[in-house]
């Protein structure tokens, strides 16, 4: 079925309230007892027992009527493994890890029903042994600027409506719809954007060059091999933000 530009503002209209919480963008809020709870679904903390820990959440909210206000969602990978499971609470950001199935109630109770976080399931900095609250003060991920996995342990990868309500494929409807081929390659060139393969080939000119080969037909080939026994970020990049490249273009 084909999607047009207006068809993709009107799903981002009506999903972008279900995300604006986790983005802190959200009149949410206001409503006494709003939250939403991200369980990662990276594979790691599924290996520790997360799918188990949604599943608990769930009951313990359905147990006491929270399921209209509380949304648990099943992310993608949050990127601090050695410490999964991992699970991030909205508004304010609260960071947990090592959780286990059999903290759900006491999550739900003291955190969900009555303000107050878990404060024993807080990460710990190994150096001067103090809390971090949110995951912005945990130092591993104090120096990070993620750009193309912004959303990445946000948002759930299973559902494109919401990728498309932080404003996936945005820039591919810039690209279509108001700017030329030659445009379109200009902006690329200009990015800087580089193969990731060894040899760093600038992306913009192979588009060029596919553009000004010969053939009414041009096809876009995504490699998504995982040659290096181990290195999973091709997965996590096309499975967890979909085709977050379109996006910014914008």
């Amino acid at each position: 079925m084909m999607i047009t530009a207006e068809k993709l503002q009107e799903i981002r209209d009506v999903y972008k309230t279900a995300v604006a919480l986790r983005l802190e963008k959200s009149d949410r809020k206001e409503q006494p007892g709003a939250f939403d709870v991200l369980v990662c679904g990276g594979t790691g903390c599924k290996s520790s027992g997360s799918t188990e820990i949604r599943k608990q959440l769930d009951n313990e909210l359905a147990a006491r009527g929270k399921t209209d206000t509380v949304h648990v969602v099943q992310t993608g990978c949050h990127g601090f493994c050695e410490n999964g499971p991992l699970m991030i609470i909205y508004p304010g950001q609260i960071f947990y890890c090592r959780v286990k199935p059999d903290d759900a109630a006491e999550i739900v109770e003291s955190h969900l029903c009555n303000g107050q976080p878990v404060e024993r399931l807080l990460y710990h900095d190994p150096v001067d042994g103090k809390a971090a609250w949110t995951a912005a003060d945990v130092s591993f991920y104090k120096k990070q600027k993620r750009i193309v996995l912004e959303h990445c342990g946000r948002i759930d990868p299973e559902k494109i409506e919401e990728y498309i309500a932080v404003g996936g494929y945005a820039a591919l409807v810039k690209a279509l719809t108001e700017m030329t081929p030659d445009e379109v390659i200009e902006e690329v060139i200009d990015s800087g954007l580089r193969g990731r393969g060894g040899a760093g080939f600038p992306t913009g000119k192979k588009w060029s060059f596919a553009k000004n080969a010969e053939g009414d037909k041009k096809y876009i080939i995504c490699n998504a091999d995982e040659g290096d026994p181990g290195a999973l970020w091709t997965e996590v990049f096309s499975k967890e933000t979909r085709t977050e490249y379109w996006k910014e273009w914008q």
